[in-house]
């Protein structure tokens, strides 16, 4: 584990970005977050309310959202995330990956802040679940995939032409296998038993039970399925809950969060929110004696977390503006070259041609930047290893030939180029 360059109850004003980048490495153990959902549309608060002035637009667009130095990053060291983002923007349209890239960097710096033994919730709804997962899968791996949770509501509609969307989605993965995962903390009371196990010696989930022991087993209670439902858990919409109710235009309840953190962090563990808005997860995580850190780009993110947690006797509730500054784990600065820096370098430097075949081209853009050796296996990202090559010698390349390996192959195949 790392050692965390942040304190307990501390509110991060502005881009979250600059904020995850300058958190040190694997020292959170749970991220709980409700990040944009690129609905295209904007968001308002209630002028009355707790959360007044709180409003945003969810919508992204590719030539304006997007920075090259995210893309740089992306495809230099992430090359499945751009995969993703590139077939989203085949599929889905240019805003759809402006929105992956935007929120693919972020939680790239998420999965570095995880402890091993940690976890991280998601939540998203049907406008861009299917490619956010795909995202995740491309940074966790697909093996730490846990669930994907339903929560259900019920609430007024006027569709004529689909059934009602009645549901948002948690996407629950893991750090790694050693991911920690509270079952008995979220149990909830069995409604009934079946017949098999209210028969003497029935077996199943519960096991051989007699008589005596049925009452036990039914007080035990269940995990709750990967579908959470309003009634049955307490989860309605924060607009049929005036405790709770702030006016802040994408508020969630606390119950939902409140079993999050019981489920995948242990008391006094950090719980990270990076899209904390109303502070519905610092709230939840402080009922529940874990840490905190939340950060949000609003002006009164942190107004309105005080109020909400001014009932409880807390010390100080830290406000900063300013990153915290990461230590260890060879935090890197910002690339000095970005990537077309570097192939118009190499160009001035070799010409026009491919290093994998020798082919001399008319048009740079048929050249593609590579790394010599690749950066799974340790490859740098400076000039001094990076080279142009063809397409066709890139595919042949791929995360697992070193130049010299290319060329060799690039021969026996009778690719190099005659001069």
């Amino acid at each position: 584990m790392g050692t965390p360059n942040f304190a307990n109850r501390t509110l991060y004003h502005g881009d979250n970005l600059d904020f995850l980048r300058g958190m040190n490495s694997e020292t959170v153990k749970l991220i709980a977050t409700d990040p944009p959902f690129n609905k295209n549309k904007d968001f308002h608060a209630t002028p009355d309310s707790l959360a007044a002035g709180a409003k945003f637009e969810d919508r992204w667009r590719w030539e304006i959202d997007v920075h090259q130095e995210w893309i740089d990053a992306i495809q230099d060291d992430w090359p499945a995330v751009w995969q993703v983002i590139e077939a989203a923007k085949l599929a889905a349209g240019k805003d759809m990956a402006a929105f992956l890239c935007w929120l693919g960097v972020r939680v790239l710096e998420m999965h570095r802040i995880l402890r091993e033994d940690g976890s991280l919730y998601l939540h998203i709804d049907h406008t861009a679940a299917a490619y956010t997962k795909a995202l995740l899968d491309a940074i966790f791996g697909r093996k730490q995939f846990r669930n994907e949770i339903v929560w259900c509501y019920t609430g007024p509609g006027n569709v004529t032409r689909w059934f009602p969307r009645k549901h948002d989605t948690l996407l629950f993965y893991a750090k790694s296998p050693a991911a920690t995962f509270n079952r008995d903390a979220v149990r909830i009371p069995y409604k009934q038993l079946n017949a098999q196990h209210r028969e003497a010696g029935g077996g199943g989930i519960g096991g051989n039970l007699t008589p005596e022991t049925v009452g036990e087993f039914q007080g035990k209670g269940k995990i709750p399925e990967d579908y959470w439902l309003e009634d049955r858990d307490g989860m309605s919409p924060v607009g049929r809950r005036a405790a709770e109710r702030t006016g802040y235009p994408t508020q969630k309840p606390l119950a939902l969060y409140e079993r999050i953190i019981k489920a995948s962090s242990n008391e006094g563990d950090f719980v990270l929110d990076p899209f904390c808005g109303c502070a519905t997860t610092p709230v939840a995580a402080e009922n529940l004696g874990r840490q905190w850190v939340g950060i949000d780009v609003w002006d009164k993110a942190y107004e309105t977390a005080l109020k909400r947690l001014q009932s409880l006797e807390l010390g100080d509730l830290r406000y900063c503006t300013v990153p915290p500054v990461r230590v260890g784990d060879h935090a890197a600065a910002a690339p000095k070259m970005s990537r077309q820096e570097m192939k118009c370098q190499l160009i001035e430097q070799n010409g026009i041609v491919c290093a994998g075949c020798d082919r001399e081209f008319d048009d740079p853009l048929y050249l593609e930047l590579d790394h010599n050796t690749p950066r799974s296996d340790g490859g740098l990202n400076h000039i001094s290893s990076r080279l142009l090559l063809c397409g066709p010698c890139n595919r042949i390349k791929g995360n697992r030939l070193t130049l010299s390996g290319l060329r060799a192959e690039n021969r026996r195949r009778g690719r190099m180029a005659a001069w």
